[in-house]
């Protein structure tokens, strides 16, 4: 790869780890006043798997906080970052595709969700990553 390539990998990396985890730390009411909040995002999983039975919710809820805080970790350190990569594009694209089902397409398509998974899916491609763990664990 070349140094453009090497920074768009690194970007794309940073961009949608602070994403994750910058969702997390509202939800954990960690931005102050600015947070979300725990039982608001409760709320908004729910209006987001309107299909899903209520008493799944919280569990969707946790388990969603957990992927998010993870993947967000792994990318931002580049630590199995294809890995990581794949489990977010995937992630995202549950998102979208549970949005699309609860609020219909514009839902998804405001907040570029179907944008965040393409380009996890596309970071999962690239070979390596000169500014990460990874690389450092080769050498």
């Amino acid at each position: 790869m070349n140094k453009l390539q090497d920074i768009a990998s690194l970007l794309l990396r940073c961009a949608l780890s602070v994403g994750f985890l910058s969702a997390v730390t509202s939800r954990l009411g960690l931005w102050g006043r600015y947070s979300s909040g725990w039982n608001k995002f409760l709320e908004y999983t729910a209006q987001v798997n309107a299909f899903v039975p209520h008493s799944l919710i919280p569990l969707l809820a946790i388990t969603s906080t957990i992927l998010e805080l993870t993947l967000g970790i792994m990318l931002l350190i580049g630590f199995k970052t294809n890995y990581a990569a794949l489990g977010a594009a995937v992630l995202t694209l549950l998102f979208a595709v549970a949005m699309t089902l609860s609020y219909g397409i514009k839902e998804p398509l405001d907040y570029s969700v179907f944008v965040c998974s393409a380009s996890a899916f596309l970071l999962a491609t690239i070979p390596y990553y000169r500014f990460s763990i990874d690389q450092l664990l080769i050498k």
